[in-house]
Order: C-alpha cells, then sequence, then structure tokens
C-alpha cells in the first residue's frame, strides 16, 4: 500500500537565487521549507538549483545556462514539475515553459495549492477558488494554453481544470460573485461565534511547524490532527481545573505569505482576531526562530491582534542544542554559540508578557504553562462576569493543596 502511494508523488526540482537582497544562508532556509511545503502538496524533491545574480532575471528568473542545466536534469530523471522558490512573472512563466516543456509552478501557486488541498469546508473553498482566480487572471494565456496540453497534479486543482475556455470578463465576474458570497458567509460565521457562548477564547499562533497542533494535543487532551503538513484549524472545548474556554490551533504563518491568501483567507485570521488570549508558539531550537516571531507579529499587526493579551510559548527545548565559544575567542557570537539561559536574559527578558520555555513531545514544564494559561483566562474571565468566583475556588485549593504536599 505505501509504495503504491509513494508512485503517486510527483517527482519535483526547486530554484532559488542568491541575490543582494538574498544571502545563501537565508536562500537554504527558504529552500527547505519550500521543500516541506512541496512534501506537503505530494512530491519528492530529486534536485535542488541555485545561482547567484544581482537580481533575478526578466526573461527566465535564472541565466540561461542554469535554464539549460536544469532542463537537462529533467529530462533525464523524467522531472514532472520545477518549483521555484519566488513568484514569477506571466513573461517568465511563459519563456521558462517553453525552455523545460514541463510543468512550471512558483511559490504562490504551491501554496495555493496546498490549501486547495485541505479546504474541507464550503467558506474554505470558497476562499480557495477565489484565490486562485485572483492569481489565474493576469496569467491567462499561459495557464489556459498549458492545462489544454497537461491537467492534473500540484498548483492545478481548482477552477482552470473545469474552465478552459473561461474568459478574462467571466473571471472578473467571478471573482465579484465570489467575494459577494464571502461576505455572505462572513456574517453567518460571525453569529456563530457569537453563539458559543461566553466562553473565553484563547487562539494558538506561531510560524508553521512550531509544534502548535501537538500542543494543544496535550492541552485538551485529545488527539487532534498533529501532522507535520500545512493547514488545520482546529476548535476544542478545554478545561483546567473547573474553569473552561475555547482552544484554537490556527493555520501555520510562513513567510512569503501570497498576497491572495492574506486577502482572502480572513476565517482563519477570525479566530485570532476574535481570540481575548494569544499563546505565541515559537520554535527555539530553529536558527531563525527571531524571524518567525517577527513574521508572527507582522501578520497579527495587518489584522489588529498584536496588542491582545499574549503568553509566549518558546517549544522544543529538547532540540535545542549549541557550541560553547571558547573563551579566548573574541569573535561576535552566532546563533549556535547561544545557550538557553543566554537567550532568556536576552529580549525573551524584556518581554510583557508571560514566557515559558517547554517541551510539548517530552512534557517539560507543561504544569507551568496549564497554570499560566489558567490564570490568564481566569483574569479575562472575572473581568467579564465579576461574580463568578466560585468557578475557581476548586483548581485554587487544589493548587494550595500540592504546595503543601
Amino acid at each position: 500500500m505505501l509504495e503504491k502511494q509513494e508512485a503517486q508523488y510527483e517527482k519535483v526540482v526547486l530554484v532559488g537565487l542568491i541575490t543582494r537582497e538574498q544571502s545563501e544562508e537565508k536562500l537554504t532556509e527558504y529552500m527547505d521549507e519550500l521543500e516541506f511545503l512541496a512534501y506537503t502538496a505530494g512530491a519528492t524533491v530529486g534536485e535542488r538549483f541555485t545561482q547567484r545574480m544581482d537580481k533575478p532575471d526578466s526573461k527566465f528568473f535564472v541565466g540561461s545556462g542554469k535554464l539549460d542545466e536544469i532542463t537537462a536534469f529533467v529530462e533525464e530523471y523524467d522531472i514532472d514539475t520545477v518549483i521555484f522558490d519566488d513568484e514569477l512573472t506571466p513573461s517568465q512563466l511563459k519563456n521558462i515553459e517553453k525552455v523545460v516543456n514541463k510543468k512550471i509552478i512558483d511559490r504562490t501557486q504551491l501554496i495555493l495549492d496546498i490549501f486547495a488541498q485541505r479546504a474541507q469546508t464550503s467558506y474554505a473553498r470558497t476562499q480557495v477558488e477565489l484565490a486562485q482566480y485572483q492569481y489565474l487572471l493576469p496569467r491567462l494565456t499561459r495557464m489556459w494554453t498549458h492545462l489544454e496540453r497537461q491537467r492534473g497534479g500540484i498548483g492545478m486543482r481548482g477552477p482552470g481544470e473545469t474552465e478552459i475556455e473561461t474568459d478574462r470578463r467571466i473571471i472578473r465576474d467571478r471573482i465579484t460573485l465570489l467575494k459577494e458570497k464571502l461576505k455572505g458567509i462572513d456574517k453567518q460565521m460571525a453569529t456563530q461565534r457569537k453563539n458559543r457562548g461566553a466562553l473565553v477564547r484563547v487562539a494558538l499562533v506561531g510560524y508553521t511547524n512550531v509544534g502548535k497542533s501537538t500542543l494543544m494535543n496535550v492541552l485538551s487532551k485529545s488527539e487532534v490532527f498533529a501532522e507535520n503538513k500545512l493547514f488545520a484549524t482546529l476548535v476544542r472545548k478545554v478545561v483546567i481545573g473547573n474553569l473552561p474556554f475555547l482552544l484554537t490551533d490556527t493555520v501555520g504563518f510562513i513567510r512569503k505569505l501570497p498576497t491572495q491568501l492574506v486577502e482572502s483567507f480572513k476565517s482563519t485570521l477570525d479566530e485570532v482576531r476574535e481570540a481575548d488570549l494569544l499563546v505565541h508558539v515559537v520554535d527555539i531550537s530553529h536558527a531563525s526562530f527571531e524571524d518567525h516571531v517577527n513574521s508572527v507579529n507582522q501578520i497579527l499587526a495587518e489584522i489588529e491582534s498584536k496588542e491582545k493579551p499574549t503568553i509566549m510559548v518558546f517549544n522544543k527545548i529538547d532540540n535545542f542544542s549549541y557550541i560553547k565559544q571558547d573563551e579566548d575567542d573574541l569573535s561576535e557570537k552566532k546563533f549556535e554559540n547561544y545557550s538557553l539561559e543566554d537567550w532568556k536574559r536576552t529580549w525573551m527578558a524584556k518581554t510583557d508578557y508571560p514566557t515559558l520555555f517547554i517541551s510539548a513531545t517530552e512534557k517539560d514544564n507543561l504544569e507551568d504553562l496549564r497554570k499560566t494559561v489558567y490564570e490568564e483566562v481566569k483574569e479575562i474571565h472575572m473581568k467579564r462576569f465579576p461574580y463568578n468566583n466560585f468557578l475557581f475556588q476548586y483548581y485554587d485549593e487544589e493548587e494550595e493543596n500540592n504546595s503543601e504536599e
């Protein structure tokens, strides 16, 4: 059975550039992320191609010599798809496709495809369709002739397969219709959220693959979707002590997120926008965790949620490792030279929010997290219902008894 599934995976190669704005180290990180996205979409990566240029070539994105090298590899190893790490212009897509004669997609189209695969509800499917049409409109000629020759696979799900004859006017009309449909569903969902009652809402937020779903499993004591893939939003009722609240595991944030997704996938962000408390989960073992924190904070700021009460949770301390710098080494410390205690003395010590260091998989310091979440939810609940103090009596007495023992 497993061999059959593996046989269905598309074989892809990845292409990225080292430029003045993007160092080799940064490109490696983005390419790792792109490979993760390709795997999520259902592909296996055969090779990575990188090139150093001042800026992307206007005709082929990469140089013509590098494109010939990619073409030769694609033909020799029967590669299905070439994935570029940055968004390609319509003319670049057309020019590259003429040379390589294989399916060409970019990072934006790959992410759109992942959302298309994972969309389960009517709302999510409508959002995916809208984002895909917005992406397709300026690329109409290339996409349509391409789909007549080769259909299906990564990046080809959705409206393109069944609307080959559609012209620009019909697509614009469809975009308008989908936007109106989303407005109507937005109102319905807002009503549904109000009908959830007065429970405090807590949202797990963070970069993709930081362990949010694993953490939700631990806090909610249930098995939710915790696969190492992108795009899953779940809501669970959780009780700590005898204090109930709603816990949401939101979509993993990611850099270079397509504009179409930021604008169209507001249902995912609405859970964050309407949350009373954010639990910002960070993978402290990742070399770029500070970039991840900034990326998440930027999106939170865009949806006016950055000032919400927040708990900073630095996860995966079990994976954290460092190389101690020699005392006579006067060079500047690198990421790998900072110990966990060093990090705790940096900006993390100055945050206005409660800050914890845990391992969700090894269950390290999880009781501290539960207690912190309980205290923050309790404070919000007491402001909302100042006469409901009896709710907290049981858990507080239990904590006192445990400390006495």
